[in-house]
């Protein structure tokens, strides 16, 4: 007799799915993010981040939309093959987002041990050393269940979020002392429009992480409802904060001298409430770090299960562990692909590369569903949105991806290309390899 399949645990509600995407989005971005957008836009940062809110919520619409229509794990690459039909396509989405996870854990990992060493004094131990170990312990938390897994990231970003929520409060008394208009041009309206473009261009990428949302939709109770919630919810309370924080840090410290620290917020801090030592801070970016790199394991184990199942990868890949009910496999072979990376001292260019392979999978993904409510066979979900909204989605981000390859920096395109001709090879080989077994 055979036994029924193991099935992905249903345990996620609107709260934990809510922290769970605002945890990625929180720990992403704004704590480098905001020095560098104050560089471009000056006071009117805040401004830049509402802008950038409004465009990506555009295609966290479009997400939102797909995953109450289709509440599949590796919902990208699922939703890019029932929209194209195209199986190269929908691997090559998937490996995308696989990517760009990876490159983040690695990041995450190496950030971690840094800061853990230089917050405990473990020089005595190699910086490669602590982050293999922080691997270790990540991918010990997955394979032990969604359920445990999503308690510490609530934990996590509750603490990150209370960070966040401290650097405001420092900052409120503050509130009003500076023009909040005031740019890095001359004055104008044009100059003003033009700069906080430029800045929204770049605090897009503080809002990344909403797409995590769709790859846990197996593991949520009532997904069709749960993830349009949690997805809009992240998104609103996730740009509420960054503006505030934006506000708090031009009050305290000139843009012009925020856009040069090395940690802005950390100089917010210093500033702000010298009383309260480096330390607590330094503390909670552990926190934030951990959390983004145990949202981005989740997510990229999710997706890889996802696309076995589809049979883009191999079934092995698919198969579910009985006791606890998590991808396990799935699970170890990113384990084996992290590990070489912990190695690298700096993997910013991949990283860099991986955010523009991101924003492609967005284009492809809004268009998918465009395409997909253009088809009458297609059943609605509970959560629609009108058509225009996934098109100008997929605007907004072929002029992000157009940006990006115009810029002086060559090597991220240079990268992403490489990384794509290493997917089409692979899924070469995966094909000869099925063809020759057949």
């Amino acid at each position: 007799m055979e036994l029924p399949e193991t099935k992905l645990r249903r345990s996620i509600g609107p709260f934990q799915l809510t922290l769970y995407g605002l945890g990625s989005m929180l720990g992403s971005g704004i704590y480098g993010l905001i020095g560098q957008a104050a560089g471009l836009a000056g006071n009117t940062v805040w401004l830049a981040f509402l802008v950038a809110m409004v465009a990506a919520l555009l295609t966290a619409l479009s997400y939102a939309s797909l995953g109450s229509r289709y509440p599949r794990a590796g919902g990208a690459a699922f939703v890019t093959e029932r929209a194209f039909g195209m199986p190269l396509l929908s691997f090559v989405v998937g490996l995308s987002v696989v990517a760009s996870g990876l490159t983040s854990i690695a990041t995450q990992s190496q950030v971690f041990a840094v800061n853990l060493a230089s917050v405990t004094g473990m020089a005595m131990l190699p910086i490669w050393a602590i982050a293999i170990g922080f691997l270790l312990v990540l991918t010990g938390l997955v394979l032990r269940g969604i359920r445990e897994a999503m308690w510490v990231n609530v934990t996590c970003t509750l603490i990150e979020a209370a960070g966040l929520l401290l650097v405001i409060a420092v900052g409120i008394p503050y509130w009003g002392s500076v023009d909040l208009l005031e740019t890095p041009g001359l004055p104008g309206n044009d100059v003003l429009i033009v700069l906080v473009f430029q800045g929204a261009v770049l605090t897009f990428f503080a809002f990344i992480g909403f797409e995590d949302i769709l790859n846990v939709a197996e593991e949520c109770r009532d997904p069709q409802r749960t993830i349009p919630v949690a997805l809009v919810s992240a998104m609103v309370v996730g740009a509420s904060i960054y503006v505030a924080v934006a506000i708090s840090a031009i009050s305290v410290v000139p843009w012009q001298e925020l856009a040069e620290a090395p940690g802005p917020l950390t100089e917010v801090m210093r500033r702000a409430a010298p009383a309260i030592p480096v330390a607590v801070f330094a503390g909670i970016t552990l926190f934030a770090v951990a959390n983004t790199a145990l949202v981005n394991y989740v997510t990229s184990s999710r997706m890889i299960y996802g696309m076995a199942r589809q049979g883009l990868l191999p079934a092995a890949l698919g198969k579910v562990q009985s006791r606890t009910q998590t991808p396990y496999l799935a699970t170890l072979a990113l384990l084996v692909l992290l590990l070489p990376l912990a190695f690298f001292g700096s993997i910013a260019q991949l990283a860099s590369a991986s955010v523009l392979m991101l924003l492609v999978v967005f284009a492809i993904v809004n268009g998918a569903l465009v395409v997909l409510q253009g088809r009458v066979s297609e059943a609605k979900g509970k959560f629609e949105v009108p058509r225009w909204v996934p098109a100008l989605g997929t605007i907004i981000c072929l002029v992000l991806i157009s940006v990006r390859l115009t810029s002086s920096d060559w090597q991220a395109p240079a990268l992403a290309g490489t990384m794509l001709v290493g997917m089409l090879a692979l899924y070469a080989a995966q094909t000869g390899l099925a063809a020759r077994r057949t």
